[in-house]
């Protein structure tokens, strides 16, 4: 598999991120339609920075399938909604109780707590609205598209996502074993990561070798992911990461730093990244932007 340049996934990054972008603001509601508060406090939230990280993904895996961005644009702005609902809840004082996300102020903090609840609301809502209108913006079969929507719902759902956060607040001030640890970090942040690299793949209509290269990439870059976010929860600043550094330690959350030392949890993150890159093998070429991305993963500062 050939390798980018550092320089060359920084331009595949910047194009794939514009277009995610120009793709959300087609598909969510104008800012104006009534009631308009509540289409304000979505669009500050989703156009509030960011990498796209997991749109990319997506659309990165229908390209090593061999199929076409274009066609999972959809789905990646589906995921992003469903991503930035998860940070405007993670956000609010009941959950995380921060004041910044990207470098600005969080969504409650300008419209308040309530907005924010249900600006969040719509967004996982917008999300399966888009995957399952009519008429279909993803240009997928039918049964392709079931697949995509039952995909993103059991990643987003108390299987996945949600019951990760249900774990990692039930574990605040409490002593947590690997196991635990483990559970959280793949559910709440992998979950939907490993979502995104299926979801390219069945748009593309991949094969079953192709899934389950795709799958075991998604677990290993989901759990990689969230390991280097708690090493830069402890090591950033509100400038690099859009947020204040060391909320996790204030909040005595469980981290692999706080379980295994800084030093173990960077070289599992290391070796993790190395086991997905060689589940990339089955693409060859293809797979060269998923390889750099994975280095992305574990080098990145914010």
């Amino acid at each position: 598999m050939g390798a980018l340049t550092p320089e060359a996934l920084a331009r595949y990054l910047e194009e794939r991120r514009l277009q995610v972008d120009e793709a959300l603001g087609r598909y969510l509601p104008v800012a104006g339609d009534h009631p308009k508060e509540i289409h304000e406090a979505v669009r500050y939230s989703v156009f509030a920075g960011g990498k796209r990280l997991r749109p990319i993904l997506v659309l990165a895996a229908a390209e090593a399938a061999e199929g076409l961005a274009e066609d999972a644009l959809p789905a990646a702005a589906a995921v992003e909604m469903i991503h930035t609902y998860s940070l405007i809840h993670d956000d609010l004082p009941a959950m995380d109780d921060d004041d910044f996300r990207r470098g600005r102020p969080t969504c409650h903090k300008v419209y308040g707590e309530a907005l924010a609840i249900l600006a969040g609301d719509a967004l996982l809502t917008q999300a399966f609205i888009l995957l399952s209108g009519e008429p279909p913006a993803m240009a997928a079969a039918p049964v392709a598209r079931l697949r995509v929507i039952n995909e993103i719902a059991q990643a987003a759902g108390s299987k996945g996502m949600v019951g990760g956060q249900v774990v990692d607040i039930l574990q605040e001030d409490r002593e947590v074993d690997l196991a635990t640890l483990l559970y959280l970090h793949t559910h709440k942040t992998g979950s939907l990561i490993r979502a995104c690299l299926r979801v390219g793949g069945i748009v593309a209509s991949a094969g079953r070798e192709q899934m389950e290269a795709l799958t075991r990439y998604g677990d290993r870059i989901g759990l990689a992911f969230q390991i280097v976010d708690d090493i830069l929860d402890l090591e950033g600043s509100l400038e690099a990461l859009g947020k204040r550094a060391g909320s996790d330690l204030r909040k005595k959350k469980a981290t692999f730093p706080s379980l295994l030392g800084l030093e173990e949890s960077r070289q599992r993150a290391r070796s993790l990244v190395g086991e997905a890159k060689h589940a990339l093998s089955v693409f060859g070429e293809r797979g060269a932007e998923l390889g750099a991305i994975a280095d992305f993963v574990v080098t990145r500062r914010r």
